[in-house]
């Protein structure tokens, strides 16, 4: 029996009671026993009963559970929550597929494992912790990773330079911590992504837009298509084999978009069709001709607290309404948030608004979400952060 103990506040085992994987450090009447940040503690209700155990860190949700179950957390604890993640990704048929093998294995708090990560990329994992604890438990995840995906993978990457707390005490280096790197090609329905996992974005891709990338190629045929915040270009992508007479990428960071055109050379080499811009998003959409008549607004979260949600809602009014006002009649508007502090409902009267103030009619044909592989605990509802509209615009 564990002597690192968080006793809890009277009545403040109600949402553990309902499977919520976090306490709060309001919700803690006293610590017992002296935990490091990142140390795994049980938790006790103010009656004196075992109720949960988790990972305990500083900050404002002090614990992120891993069991409410009365178990050892230890390598076969690591190997079997791995092994159950895995059996759903092959169900979905994203595992051991020949034109195909990137997706998530690990999605935090969806798959039970709070605070990791873990992608994979054709024969790499990249595995990337949001919490000391999981940091301080990375290498038994690795060994028990090892276990579950066998010769799959060849070495494991990771990634959590970026993604720990700030404040927390601990050395915080980048790199392969099983094996090493893979010759081989990471494939998304048969198209050559580009992956930086060493200094891109995330863990090297936005695996979360997989399928609406496949949405749109459906919708692309004899269009003119603007990617705006294309990253490494898998809209873009997306578009040309989806048969776009025209496409054209924008980001303000020249890295992505020097991953994209690397991304367009190696799938359709000597293509006329594409041309991409270094460019501050607004700024073009300011200037640009009304041309396009297929338009992706794909940004990075405008709010990552509630703090920023007001001037997050103005943002993606203003982003949407220079697409609106720009957009061609017949064309259609992907467009998205990725704010997990915004509702789908807050979003969506969002763009509401920017079409009422371009003066636009426009009809809602999708509405988009996240991935099977990015799964929503149902006791856990703030992991569902992306949200997205498909529309067409008169």
């Amino acid at each position: 029996m564990r002597q690192k103990r968080i006793i809890l506040k009277r009545g403040k085992e109600e949402s553990l009671l309902r499977f919520h994987p976090w306490i709060f450090s309001g919700a803690i009447d006293s610590i017992q026993g002296e935990p490091d940040e990142g140390d795994l503690v049980d938790v006790y209700t103010s009656a004196g009963d075992w109720i949960a155990a988790g990972h305990i860190q500083i900050g404002s949700i002090a614990v992120r559970v891993l069991t409410f179950d009365r178990i050892p957390v230890d390598g076969e604890f690591w190997k079997q929550r791995l092994g159950t993640a895995f059996a759903v990704r092959r169900a979905l048929g994203l595992v051991d597929r020949k034109d195909h093998n990137i997706y998530r294995l690990v999605h935090g708090e969806g798959d039970n494992l709070p605070g990791l990560v873990i992608d994979i990329y054709g024969r790499t994992a990249v595995m990337q912790a949001h919490s000391v604890g999981m940091h301080v438990d990375r290498y038994a995840v690795a060994e028990a990773l090892t276990g579950i995906m066998g010769d799959r993978i060849s070495g494991i990457y990771y990634k959590s330079e970026t993604t720990l707390p700030f404040k927390a005490d601990i050395e915080r280096t980048n790199g392969y911590i099983k094996g090493g790197p893979s010759d081989d090609t990471p494939l998304e329905y048969g198209l050559r992504m580009p992956v930086d996992w060493i200094s891109g974005q995330k863990t090297g891709l936005f695996i979360d837009q997989r399928e609406n990338r496949a949405l749109l190629e459906r919708f692309s045929e004899g269009r003119s298509v603007l990617n705006m915040f294309c990253y490494t270009g898998g809209f873009s992508l997306a578009a040309l084999r989806g048969g776009a007479v025209l496409v054209h990428s924008v980001d303000s960071s020249a890295r992505a978009v020097e991953l994209t055109v690397n991304g367009v050379r190696d799938n359709f080499p000597d293509d006329t069709r594409h041309s991409a811009f270094a460019r501050d998003a607004f700024r073009f959409l300011d200037e640009m001709e009304p041309r396009y008549d297929l338009i992706v607004l794909d940004p990075p979260a405008f709010a990552k607290h509630k703090d920023a949600l007001k001037h997050a809602l103005i943002g993606y009014r203003r982003l949407n309404q220079k697409a609106f006002e720009k957009i061609l009649p017949g064309g259609i508007l992907f467009t998205f948030s990725c704010s997990q502090v915004v509702t789908k409902e807050q979003f969506r009267m969002a763009v509401f608004t920017a079409a009422a103030a371009a003066g636009r009619n426009v009809r809602i044909l999708y509405q988009l979400h996240q991935p099977a592989d990015h799964p929503v605990n149902i006791f856990h509802p703030e992991g569902e952060y992306l949200k997205g509209l498909v529309l067409a615009v008169d």
